[in-house]
């Protein structure tokens, strides 16, 4: 067969490297739901209308690459493999309290929908939130490196923030939930 699939069947297995893993181990699920994460982060991209927008987001799929590689490299720890450095959580917590100072946010709930893009923002931010949860998960049986706990807690606020962002550059106005 070729490249897309083999014709076999893969019998519940996933490949990481050359060797097989059920596809409902930690590792396996955890590196699912990131994959899940940088494609939608794709399809969002596709969404956006400021080129600085997409350029974040892009620096984003690269760092889950990066995050990606490393879970992965639990299976073959011999390998090198790249890391999420401090470097990147301090840019993103950089660009959060830029956006927050530029928009003074209201605290509170917010009813997601006032615009497009930061609908979309708003939908990356829940996988995110997902994505880190299953990474919390797989930390207690396989320890991870602080930083990428770290880097995807401040991610799902970043996309917060940068929703919240693109809602002010509408000048749209956001709804609280009324809780009726």
């Amino acid at each position: 067969m070729g490249l897309f699939f083999t014709g076999k069947g893969d019998k519940g297995s996933s490949h990481i490297g050359k060797k097989k893993y059920p596809k409902d181990s930690p590792v396996v699920e955890t590196l699912g739901d990131l994959d899940e994460l940088n494609s939608f982060i794709g399809v969002v991209k596709t969404q956006v209308h400021r080129a600085s927008l997409g350029k974040k987001l892009e620096q984003i799929q690269e760092n889950l690459f990066i995050i990606q590689a490393r879970i992965a490299w639990l299976m073959y720890p011999k390998f090198p493999s790249p890391q999420i450095t401090q470097d990147k959580i301090k840019t993103m917590e950089k660009e959060i309290d830029s956006i927050e100072k530029r928009i003074k946010p209201e605290r509170g709930f917010i009813v997601s929908g006032s615009d497009s893009v930061a609908s979309w923002l708003d939908m990356l931010r829940a996988i995110s939130r997902r994505a880190e949860r299953r990474i919390v998960k797989l930390h207690k049986t396989k320890p991870l490196p602080q930083e990428i706990l770290a880097y995807l807690n401040r991610l799902s606020s970043y996309l917060y923030a940068l929703a919240r962002l693109e809602v002010a550059q509408s000048k749209k106005k956001e709804k609280h939930p009324s809780y009726q």
